[in-house]
């Protein structure tokens, strides 16, 4: 249930999208029978967060070939996003937005509702589009109900709830349910080619990895009077971090997903630096400068970089380094640009080889991929690795954050949770945290913060 609050990251996805639309994209496919009632082969859709992420989401199934698809559920914390994104949806999609009133939920309890008009076993789909503070609870719901689920990333905002997404997951295979993870470049067949040839001994052994994510992303700016404490933490939701971990989770655990990837591990420690510019206006809880370290089991290291600041130099790529070769294995706005150089430099002049471009997005892949396995009844749960690189992700930031090295047990054994009330959550609710006289809320002191 969110709105995307960072407005270049959402254009650059909905452009990247945009060019890659199908509008025709079922027409004239021989489509199997799904597991529905008599006369209806289609997957039904449950849109739970119907901010622009949710509303992709939906946009990227109905486009993906494979099973017809159709919108008949969607709910939201707020009815003013919930009827923009129908409106949008309907006017691209028609028919296959199949939405009655009585299938439109509004509040903290609307997800029930949602996932209540699903059917058990059909191949049904519960899409969890919404904060990642609400994500586990929202998976145990579904799966305690026998329906697929689609979730986003990020998946749980501390490690109490890392370690409820994977306890849902273990629940969902024993149901024989699927589980997809919103870490789409994971279905990117030019990286799978990538991690064959690094298998194969293309690049020697994986010595470090490196990530960027540097993009100008502005700020928060006091809380105005007509808005509620929690209606303003909830709709800039990437501003806080008991709402969605904060920008570093919801944006950058893609880059660190690739790097635990590329090490074929998890990490056992992370250690890293980070801070705001001394001029910054923000009111929220984020940095806008991160560098972090991971060691994998086997000594060697992954490094991601991020700068949110605007008018500097912009990096958005992923580059593995061998004792022989070095290779990017991602490119802008997630691209499946993938290429291997002759040695260590990186640069046009030193490609050795290089893939062809996708022909699909990394998000149209995953719902081919989701939807396959759905109709064939394949095996299909990510959501014990999305868990775990949920985890790097957060150990990273705490690390960061409270100024030390934090290991992989002491994240995974942690009880430390941001609003453990968040269950319960209505309306009137407080949030956990308050603005200050200047509309200032918490921002991270290094030595003196705590999160793990």
């Amino acid at each position: 249930m969110n709105s995307d609050s960072n407005p270049q990251h959402q254009t650059s996805r909905r452009e990247f999208l945009s060019r890659t639309v199908a509008a025709t994209a079922l027409a004239g496919v021989a489509i199997p029978h799904v597991h529905g009632a008599a006369g209806d082969n289609h997957v039904r859709l449950a849109l739970i967060g119907s901010g622009n992420r949710g509303s992709g989401a939906v946009a990227n199934a109905m486009e993906a070939p494979g099973s017809p698809v159709k919108l008949t559920t969607m709910a939201d914390l707020y009815e003013d996003r919930l009827n923009a994104s129908h409106r949008s949806l309907l006017a691209k999609f028609g028919e296959r937005v199949d939405v009655p009133t009585e299938n439109r939920f509004i509040g903290f309890d609307a997800y029930k509702k949602a996932i209540d008009t699903l059917r058990p076993g059909s191949g049904d789909v519960a899409m969890l589009t919404g904060y990642a503070a609400f994500r586990p609870q929202q998976l145990e719901y579904a799966v305690s109900k026998g329906v697929n689920v689609f979730m986003e990333k990020s998946f749980a905002t501390d490690p109490v709830g890392v370690r409820r997404v994977i306890a849902a997951g273990e629940a969902a295979e024993k149901k024989g349910l699927k589980i997809m993870a919103g870490l789409m470049c994971r279905h990117s067949r030019n990286r799978w080619e990538l991690i064959r040839r690094i298998k194969a001994g293309e690049l020697g052994e994986v010595l470090h990895t490196r990530a960027y994510r540097m993009q100008g992303i502005g700020g928060l700016a006091p809380k105005p009077a007509n808005k509620t404490d929690l209606e303003w933490q909830l709709r800039n939701f990437t501003k806080f971090l008991w709402v969605s971990g904060g920008l570093w989770a919801e944006m950058d655990i893609h880059q660190i997903d690739e790097l635990c990837w590329l090490h074929d591990a998890w990490p056992v420690s992370a250690h890293g630096v980070g801070g705001r510019v001394a001029n910054s206006k923000d009111c929220s809880q984020n940095l806008d400068s991160f560098n972090v370290e991971w060691t994998f089991p086997n000594g060697s290291k992954g490094y991601h970089t991020v700068r949110y600041i605007p008018k500097c130099e912009d990096s958005f790529v992923t580059y593995v380094h061998g004792t022989k070769k070095a290779a990017m294995f991602s490119g802008n706005i997630h691209a499946g640009t993938v290429e291997i150089y002759k040695d260590q430099r990186i640069g046009r002049e030193y490609v050795e080889w290089r893939a062809p471009k996708e022909e699909k997005t990394a998000w149209d892949m995953e719902w081919m991929d989701f939807l396959e396995a759905i109709r064939e009844n394949k095996p299909f749960n990510e959501a014990k690795r999305a868990g775990l690189s949920n985890l790097a992700d957060i150990m990273g930031r705490a690390a960061v954050h409270m100024g030390r090295t934090i290991t992989w047990d002491e994240a995974m054994a942690s009880n430390f949770q941001w609003f453990p009330g968040k269950d319960t959550m209505t309306h009137d609710t407080e949030p956990p945290i308050k603005a200050d006289a200047e509309g200032r809320y918490p921002v991270p002191v290094p030595g003196a913060w705590k999160e793990i």
